[in-house]
Parts: C-alpha cells; structure tokens; sequence
C-alpha cells in the first residue's frame, strides 16, 4: 500500500495541473515529506530538491559461533570483513542485459587487478584442457540441472537437460543473459560468447548472473560477486560507485580455519546455500529465516551443527536513493550470536598424528624407491619397488609440474626446452594415431604398448564426451574389439557407424544423413582436435619421453627448480650445479626433506587415517585423513583454481580416508571372530587347533599367510597372537557346520551376529559423512580371517577396537564434546551414547582375547622401547594384484587398564608392520615418553618394514 501512495503522489505532483487538495491533504499528513524531500513556500510545495526514497527490509545476518578443540583451542572463528556486492537496480528494456554485463565485467576487473578473487560456485568449472566440466555428479548434478532450467523436482526435467552437459549449460546460460549469442538456433554447440570474451570470463560472467537470477524473487537481497576483498578493492569500488550501478561494499564476517589441512577433513567449510540445501533447511527449520544468499555449512561439523552455528538473524528498515545509497535507518532489531560448538577432538594429538603419518609414508617411499627406470614385479607385493622413473613421470602427472606454464613468456630455459621436444613428440603421436586411424589399421593386440595406452584413451574419450555411446557388450564386433582385441580401432569405429553408436550431432557435418566414410573423416579430426589440447593426454606422453630419454631426470629436477616447487639450500646448489649431485639423490633429498610429501607423488603409499578413542567414554580424540586441504579456500567463495586442483589431485585430498574409504580388515578381524568361536562353543579357551599351513576342507584349498610354513598346534590365544589363518579358517569352519556338513551361509549368518555385537553392521557414530559398513555375505572360512566381501571404514574399525579394549561397550562415537552460547555458558553436554553392552561373555573370553593381542605386540621388536604396555592386531588386505596390500593396525593401551584405542591404516602401504610402527610413535608422543620434535626432528627416516601379510 504504502509503494501504491508513493507512484499516485508521484504522477500527481509531476503533473501539469495542480490538485491543490490532494497535495494539501497529503502534505498535511506528512507522507508526502517522508517520501520526497519537499519545502514548503507560502502554503505551496515544489519539488526543488527532488529526492525518491524507497524503503527496504533487510536482514542481518548473525555472527556464526566459533569451533573448539577439547582443551578450548580455536579451531573455527570469524574476521570482519568486506565483501563486493550488486543489487538487481537495473531497469528492464533492451538494454537490460548488456547493462548488467557491462557492470559486472567492470567490477570483476577491478577485483582481480587486486589480486582479489571472483565468486565461482556454479557447479562448472575450466578443465586444464579449458573446456567446461560439471564439478558435482549423480543426484546433485541433477539438483543443478534442476535449478538451472528452473525445475522445482529433478523429475520434471526432459530428457535432453538430464543429458546436458557443462558446454550445454554454459550455452544456455550465455544466451538466457545474452552473454553471447547462437548462431544456429537449433544447434546448442553454435553458441558463441561475447567478442573477445574468454572462457574464464564467460564462466565469471554467467556464475554472476545464474547467482542474481537466484534472487530476483526476493526484493532487494543483494548477490555477492567478490568476497573477503582486499582494501585496495574496496578503495577502488568505492571511488568508481557512481558508474557501478547497484554495486556496493558489503560489511560482512570472513571464515577462517586454524591450521586448516589437519581438521578439513572434520570441521568441514561453509559456502553459499544451494536451492536444495535451503528447501531443506527452511523445511527442518522453519523459525531460522533462511534465504538464499545466506552462508551455510556445506561438509564437516559445520555442515552437521549449521542450526547451532548460524545463530538468529537480526532485521532493520532502511530508506535509500534510487542509487542504493542509505538515507534513513529505523526499526534495527540485532542479530543473535550463533552458539560455539566444542569438539572431543585434541587439537595437538591430531597434529602430531597427522605429521607422523605424512614423515612415515615418506619413509616407506624412501626405502622402496629404487634408481632404475623399470623393476621386476615379485611373487610377493610386500616385496614391490618403485623405480625413481615413476617419480619423475608422477611429477608431471600429478601436476606437480605445471605444464601449462611452459607456453608462459617468463617460462625458464629447461621450461622452454622441454616445450620444444613435448610438440615434437605431440606432433608425431598424433600423425602415427591418424596414421593408424586410417592407413596401418593395425588390430589392437598387434600395437606397442604405448599405442595400446593413446587408443585406449581415445575410446575412453568418445564415451566420456558422448561421441561413442549406445554400445552393445553382447556384439560380436564389439567383443572382437573390447575383449577379443584382434581388430583395429579402424574397423571398430567404421562398425560403430554403422551401428548409429556415433553421435553426430557433435562433429562438425554439414547433415546428419552424411556418408559413413564423412562421418569417419569427422571422427577422425575430432579426434586430433581433442587430442591436441587435452592435457590429460599430453601428461601421457611424458612417460614414454622420459622412457627414451627425451626428457631426463634432471629436466625433471630443473623443472621443479625453475617453478620454485622446491629449492636447496647453498651447499646442496652448489652440489647439484656441479654435477656432483645425481637426479636419483636430488629426488631422494627432496623426499626425505619433504619438499616433495608423498600425497604430491602419488605413489603407493601416499594416503592413511588414524582414528584415536577415549575407551572409556567413546569420544574421538584424533580423526585424521592425509592428506587433508585448505579450508580457508574453500569457504567465502570458493577459490576456482584451488578446487580445480584438488578435484584433479590423484591422491583425492578431498575425500576423508578415515570416513569414506572401506577396505577388508584383514586379521585385524580375528578377535571377533575369536569371539563368535567361544561364544557359539566350537572352540573354548583350552581348544587347541593345528595349522598345517593349508586348510583343505573347502575347495579350493585355503593357505595360511605362512605357507610352505605351519604354525603348529595353538589355542585361541595363540591363533590371534600369530595371527595363525589356520587356526580361524578352522574356527570358519565350525561355525558353518551344521551337524549334516558345512553351510556356508550358516557361519556367515552367525559370524554376523558378533560383528553386529561391535557395532560393524552399522555407521560409527560420529558426526560426519560416513560411509556404510559391508559385512561379508560369502565364504564363511575366509570371512573369519577378515576377507570374503568384509569392508569396513578406519572409524567403524576404531568403534570395534575400543569394544574389545573396554570389554563389550560398544558406542556410538561422537566428534562434540559440547555446546555454549557466546558469553561462554553451557548449553548442551554431549556424551557417546552406548549403542549396546556384550555382558553375556564371560571374563575369562576377554581375557583369552586380550592376552592374544598382548601376544601380538610383546612379539615385536619396535614395540620393546615402550614403557607403557600396549595391545593390538595387526591386519594385511589385499585389494589388487598390481599394488601393494593395505596395511592395518588396531590397538589399545594401557594393556591392563586402557585409556585409549588407536586404529591406523595404510592405504597400499606394503605391510602391518608400517601401519603398527607408525602406532608406535602416536603412542609414544601421547604416553610422554618422546615429544614431538625428537619424533619430527630431522629428515625422514626410512622405515622398514616385514613381509608378514598376516
């Protein structure tokens, strides 16, 4: 009503008759001063100082709560700061777009000239390749898809925007905010953006304008284009206001995470709510005033305690010129603090957890990185070396080189050089594949290896980009092709055709009804043309350079040097600048200097978790996932060029190894099978089985990990203590036979039953993205031992651990310890809930059990320095023939009066050895018996490790 009184007066006093009532009235009544700064002469009012006042209602948002650690460590907090923004000012008309664009283009320069960077969370990102690619997959692309063709429900969309792919939604972007044009109406690849616009800018562009359309419903909420900016950027927008219309300094707060790569993985990141994330939170919580510009927690803790966190928002009235500018302030209500969240977490147990597990990944690297281009693949995957080659090829793979600087005007002398022989050997690989394409048509089993790998990618490509879709695993080309490999990608390709499981419609033909030899043609260029910008490709070709020496290990060294990735000190330049230092030792300095960690390498091992419980109370102490990431990059904006990297970082930081990664426990699983054993009576604790080496009553025969060996007769104790396969292939057995012979099933359903009892059936507990368990569903004989279909993840292992620690009290882990107001005062007390007690086993199976695993570690050499007395099991899971097994370790300690449970694994890490050695040192630092630097002091030390595949 009260915008209806304002355009009446308004086209009344902008009239060329006077209506000296209607003013009167108006005047008197005051609403007319309060709309328009009027004077008043003589009884007669004219607009002399002119000025429209609109009123809004704003909200403010609230300070979000901070994040400790157990001891009141800050782990989270928040930091004034400014942010770019621009309101929807813009009049509509013709021009309306372009005048936006203009706008936005101008600020995004003005960012970025600072150093600033510019929102990007549209779900799309740059390739290196620079082509667009979604950065979200599954259920949430569709959400996306969803949101950007304006769809309530994922259902609703058609079948050709289910299909779309980044280009696709970029080009209906571009031409929804005439960013740029199609050409072709009909053809979505015709869409040319803006004259001289790049890509970059495109995507900048249409991120802006996807996020503004966002919240055009909603009146005067603005759209964040920069944020946490610079004061130069502040200075410069500002200055420039006047031409920037609707764009604005927004004060705001700025997330920042303390010692961020060792808690990412837990705390999580806060962003932007998305469409989805806000029908949520608006339904779950209908009093917190959500909306669509608000800053929410997007993983982690922060995600799983946002309503604690986000606090209540406060509100205000402001009447502000046509330009945005405030002129009057009224009705402010303050916003209330979000609540503080305290985790059980150690702040420094974590951290000296997660360097121990980086320093000692690096020390198994170091002793099996061996100086040769290629090695001998052994019986056994303990045995496994790695020749330095591979370090080099995984230097530019892993893109710890950056090949794209290469074409940099700055580029060094090696950068330059290695360009050169890179385009020779590019320009020759692509001539021998168009060769081979059409000419040679050489069948696939008859080609090099290396040409193996490029035609491998190529129709790998094709399905990816949608080029070669529809195939039929049944057809016998097909098998000939895929299986059979005894035809050429020629033949394969011209069948394809024939078979309508080429996609025209993406390559360049003048008609859909061309000629199969045309439409091979085509292929065949789009197949160079993508070949040669992708630069997934071109990183394959540096292995068979550095193969034949066409780059050489110390190009490789030069590279690293040259791009500032590494540098020595004075004496080791001298060394290496005077050829007295090979590229074999360089790479080794660098290893064990942790110049270059093992994540960067990317070469077995180069990841692990650490799980570390109070057993007593079922609070998680230690959550570590290596390796871990910036979060600070993350949150208020997320940094596009740091996501692209980690998204294409092959040792994955962003996935959380403690939660997300399942793996057969291996022995790490005999306690409770030792349990199910005792409990079910086939064994008792006298009950002495004998290990021959060979368990040959099921067919095929099942080996012990000592075999040609035997262990001999032992009792459970015994059977956990040397981790004896025979002993609970045996204990399988049992557990199956079912007084007529042996029923698999019938083991697996009562072995089940105990693995329920330690909570493996089910997620840990802790309050973060976690993976569900897999209990095995075949082969109750070697389930016993750990394998079968057995995956579980580092927490859920952890929880079962500290039930056999605690003797039968099996919670749900819990990462929050409490939460507190602002001023400090107690809110909630969280406390692990006891998900079920084991009181039916007697003590005397508890001890039979902890006896066994004392066994384990009384046995080991490490473990002799250690005052305090610890138990454990060790456990080796093979996954994979071609890599080395994971390795596992599940301890507790003190032995007769636990404290603390630690479960370590190590993601193809060789052997249990390195998996319990690295427990070692945790349990050292904890216990006070080492501190951190004499464990951290120094280079990395070599850590060698058994071949026991226990």
């Amino acid at each position: 009503m009260f915008d209806d009184l304002k355009d009446i007066v308004l086209k009344f006093l902008t009239s060329r008759f006077t209506i000296i009532g209607l003013v009167g009235l108006l005047l008197t009544s005051g609403l007319v001063t309060r709309l328009f700064n009027l004077q008043i002469v003589n009884g007669e009012s004219y607009l002399d100082s002119f000025q429209l006042r609109i009123k809004k209602e704003k909200d403010i948002p609230a300070t979000r709560g901070n994040i400790y650690d157990c001891n009141g460590n800050l782990l989270a907090y928040n930091e004034l700061a400014n942010s770019v923004v621009i309101e929807d000012v813009f009049e509509s008309g013709s021009s309306r777009h372009a005048n936006i664009n203009e706008t936005l283009g101008r600020v995004i320069d003005i960012v970025e000239k600072n150093g600033d960077e510019v929102v990007s969370d549209l779900n799309i990102q740059l390739s290196d390749s620079g082509e667009f690619e979604f950065t979200v997959s599954g259920s949430s692309l569709l959400r996306f898809l969803a949101d950007v063709y304006g769809y309530s429900r994922t259902d609703n969309l058609k079948f050709e925007e289910k299909s779309s792919t980044a280009l696709d939604v970029m080009n209906y972007l571009g031409n929804k905010f005439k960013i740029g044009e199609y050409t072709d109406p009909q053809d979505k690849s015709s869409f040319v953006a803006g004259r001289g616009m790049s890509s970059r800018r495109f995507l900048q562009l249409a991120t802006l304008r996807y996020n503004m359309n966002l919240n055009s419903f909603q009146k005067y909420i603005d759209t964040s284009i920069a944020e946490n900016v610079s004061d130069q950027t502040v200075s410069d927008i500002m200055e420039n206001s006047i031409d920037l219309e609707g764009v604005s300094i927004k004060e705001s707060t700025s997330r920042k995470y303390v010692d961020s790569k060792y808690f990412a993985q837990v705390i999580g990141y806060t962003g932007k709510v998305s469409l989805s994330e806000l029908e949520t939170l608006r339904a779950e919580n209908p009093g917190m005033n959500y909306s669509g510009n608000d800053t929410v927690g997007k993983s982690g803790i922060e995600q799983t305690m946002e309503t604690v966190l986000q606090g209540k928002k406060g509100s205000e009235t402001v009447y502000v010129d046509k330009m945005g500018q405030a002129l009057e302030t009224s009705e402010y209500v303050e916003p209330i603090a979000g609540n503080d969240v305290y985790l059980t977490i150690d702040k420094d147990l974590t951290e000296l957890a997660y360097d121990v597990l980086e320093s000692r990944l690096a020390g198994i690297l170091s002793a099996k990185i061996v100086n040769s281009k290629e090695v001998n693949i052994p019986a056994n995957s303990s045995d496994l070396m790695i020749p330095v080659y591979d370090v080099y090829y995984k230097l530019f793979e892993n893109t710890v080189i950056d090949v794209t600087h290469f074409d940099d005007p700055h580029a060094g002398e090696t950068e330059k050089k290695v360009k050169e022989v890179f385009d020779d050997k590019l320009s020759s690989v692509l001539l021998g594949l168009r060769a081979e394409l059409t000419d040679t048509k050489t069948p696939y089993d008859q080609l090099s290896l290396e040409y193996k790998n490029y035609e491998t990618y190529i129709t790998d490509s094709l399905r990816n980009k949608g080029v070669l879709t529809g195939e039929n695993s049944e057809d016998e080309t097909y098998i000939k092709y895929k299986t059979d490999e005894t035809i050429s990608l020629n033949e394969y390709l011209h069948y394809a055709i024939m078979q309508n499981w080429i996609d025209i419609s993406l390559l360049n033909l003048d008609s859909q009804y061309s000629a199969s030899d045309e439409v091979f043609i085509n292929i065949v260029d789009y197949i160079n043309e993508f070949l040669t910008r992708d630069v997934t490709f071109h990183k394959m070709l540096y292995r068979y350079m550095l193969a034949s020496d066409m780059v050489t290990g110390r190009d490789c060294c030069e590279l690293l040097l040259e791009q500032k990735v590494v540098s020595l000190d004075d004496d080791e330049m001298a060394l290496w600048k005077g050829s007295a230092e090979n590229s074999y030792t360089f790479i080794m300095n660098r290893i064990k200097k942790l110049d270059l960690t093992p994540a960067q390498l990317n070469l077995d091992p180069c990841t692990g978790s650490m799980v570390i419980v109070d057993v007593n109370t079922g609070d998680v102490k230690a959550l570590v996932s290596y390796p871990g990431y910036d979060n600070n990059r993350m949150a208020n904006g997320v940094d596009a060029k740091y996501y692209a990297s980690l998204r294409a970082d092959l040792s994955n930081p962003l996935y959380n190894y403690a939660t997300q990664q399942k793996t057969a426990p291996g022995s790490t699983y005999k306690p409770m099978s030792a349990t199910a054993g005792l409990m079910e009576g086939v064994i008792s604790t006298a009950s002495e089985i004998t290990c021959t080496g060979i368990f040959e009553k099921i067919s095929p025969p099942a080996k012990c990990w000592i075999y040609p060996s035997a262990h001999g007769t032992l009792d459970v104790s015994g059977g956990i203590t040397n981790s004896c396969n025979g002993f609970f292939y045996e204990v399988g057995y049992r557990l199956g036979n079912n007084g007529n012979g042996y029923d698999s099933d019938m083991g697996l359903e009562r072995l089940a039953k105990y693995a329920d009892m330690y909570g493996l059936t089910d997620k840990s507990g802790v309050e973060i993205e976690e993976n569900e368990p897999s209990v095995s569903d075949q082969d109750a004989v070697r389930s016993a031992i750990g394998q079968g279909t057995n995956s579980y993840t580092t927490t859920q292992l952890a929880r079962y651990i500290t039930s056999v620690a605690n003797n039968g009290t099996t919670y749900n882990l819990t990462l929050i310890d409490k939460t507190t107001d602002s001023a400090g005062n107690l809110l909630e007390d969280y406390s692990a809930s006891v998900r079920n007690t084991m009181d039916s086993i007697p003590t005397e199976y508890w001890n039979a059990i902890h006896k066994g695993m004392r066994g384990v570690v009384e046995s080991r050499s490490d473990y002799k320095d250690m005052k305090v007395e610890i138990a454990g099991k060790t456990g080796t899971a093979q996954e994979r023939k071609d890599r080395a097994n994971h390795a596992l370790f599940v301890s507790y300690a003190p032995y007769s009066n636990p404290e603390i449970s630690i479960t370590t694994r190590v993601a193809y890490g060789y052997s249990s050895t390195y998996a319990a050695k690295i427990t070692h040192d945790v349990y050292q630092y904890y216990f006070g018996e080492k501190t951190r630097e004499e464990l951290l002091g120094g280079e990395v030390e070599q850590v060698s490790g058994g071949t026991n595949d226990d």
